[in-house]
């Protein structure tokens, strides 16, 4: 008699991407590519070039999705930064946040985040007051309850079109990803 091994589902996105996350790109867009991460996760840090080249490679065919999953155990000044990604938001400036944060991974202090905030030209008491505000934490910790439904374990973590990539965090084998569900997703 044969043996047969469960099968374990890929991990699913929960919830599902939709308008009250932090998105760049066509909401149509061909594929969609949600990104679990920690500003301050020096894989996460690896990883922002690989996210920067994927955009530029897709352009309006992708939709980047980020939610937030400070690793705060390990990482001290995650939740912080991330805080103040939502307070950037405030202002309409929370990609520029994300890009800087990721970019000056080292200075993640609270003095970095406020110097970061008037580097962006954010109006600095109203950063300051959103970055204390409650809802800034609510949304950081929305996200992380998500990304534990989700099978989220550490970060990056990726999901294409609601399952959770698997594969290698380097360009080539990302890229055939992305590209394998945008032609699954093109109109036939």
């Amino acid at each position: 008699m044969a043996t047969t091994l469960p099968v374990t589902p890929i991990p699913t996105l929960d919830p599902p991407v939709s308008a009250r996350d932090h998105s760049q790109g066509p909401a149509g867009a061909r594929v969609t590519l949600v990104e679990y991460a920690d500003f301050e996760c020096p894989s996460c840090g690896e990883a922002y070039p690989l996210v920067k080249a994927i955009e530029r490679a897709f352009g309006d065919n992708l939709r980047l999705v980020f939610r937030h999953f400070p690793l705060r155990a390990s990482h001290p000044h995650a939740l912080a930064a991330a805080r103040a990604a939502e307070a950037a938001a405030e202002q309409g400036r929370f990609w520029q946040m994300h890009d800087r944060l990721f970019e000056r991974q080292q200075a993640l202090a609270d003095d970095d985040l406020h110097r970061h905030a008037r580097k962006l030209g954010l109006d600095p008491d109203r950063f300051a007051r959103a970055l204390v505000a409650p809802a800034s934490e609510q949304r950081v910790l929305a996200d992380l309850a998500g990304g534990s439904r989700s099978g989220v374990r550490g970060t990056p973590t990726f999901f294409i079109h609601g399952a959770r990539y698997d594969g290698p965090l380097l360009r080539a084998p990302m890229m055939a990803a992305l590209a394998r569900a945008a032609l699954d997703a093109a109109p036939r």
